[in-house]
């Protein structure tokens, strides 16, 4: 495959197509494997179902990194602070999952958002999921796609994610997170984290 190329991002990508990036790139990662039961097809339909109500937020984002040929290489998928789907949208996305994905599926899901959402500061934006095709994996793409998406974002009350894969806690320190707390989630021990605005980073390494 060509070296992807760092500069063509889809700020307005159809939902299915970052489904399908995200499906890939989370197929082993611990808390999708959990909740899909290892499923190549429940963790499709479940990308597919979530980012389909995801895309329905007022001012939620999606960017599609692709390579010099047009072929997506990465995606990532940004909620702005407070905004939450309403009742009948849960309620439509709770029904599809079920039918697409299975009680066990929903009620994981449930379990992990419930956790991460008492977590999730309420003037932040949430990285709710960043993924590099495997593909395309091991070559930088990872970390050049974050840093951009973080340059980008206008944040000033930070950025919050949740991650259930230790390797991911490392990188993202790297990147000026810092862990909030750690929760137990099933057999997931998963790390709540935040990264400050560059204001408040300053004044932090200030004040430190």
């Amino acid at each position: 495959m060509s070296e992807p190329a760092e500069g063509r991002c889809d700020l307005a990508p159809p939902p299915g197509r970052c489904a399908t990036v995200l499906a890939a790139a989370f197929a082993r990662e611990p808390a999708m494997t959990w909740i899909s039961g290892g499923s190549d097809r429940v963790r499709q339909a479940w990308f597919t179902t979530t980012l389909r109500t995801h895309a329905a937020l007022p001012g939620a984002r999606r960017v599609l990194l692709a390579d010099r040929h047009g072929r997506p290489v990465a995606a990532a998928v940004l909620t702005p602070p407070a905004a939450t789907p309403s009742g009948a949208a849960r309620a439509a996305w709770a029904a599809r999952t079920l039918a697409g994905c299975g009680p066990r599926a929903l009620l994981r899901t449930m379990r992990y958002l419930h956790a991460a959402e008492a977590e999730t500061p309420p003037a932040a934006w949430t990285l709710e999921f960043i993924g590099v095709e495997p593909a395309a994996a091991g070559r930088g793409v990872g970390g050049r796609f974050l840093d951009r998406l973080l340059a980008t974002t206008p944040a000033p009350g930070g950025v919050f994610l949740t991650t259930a894969a230790e390797a991911n806690v490392r990188l993202y320190h790297r990147f000026g997170f810092t862990a909030l707390r750690r929760l137990t989630t099933g057999p997931l021990e998963v790390t709540a984290m935040w990264r400050p605005d560059a204001s408040e980073r300053t004044r932090l390494d200030t004040s430190g």
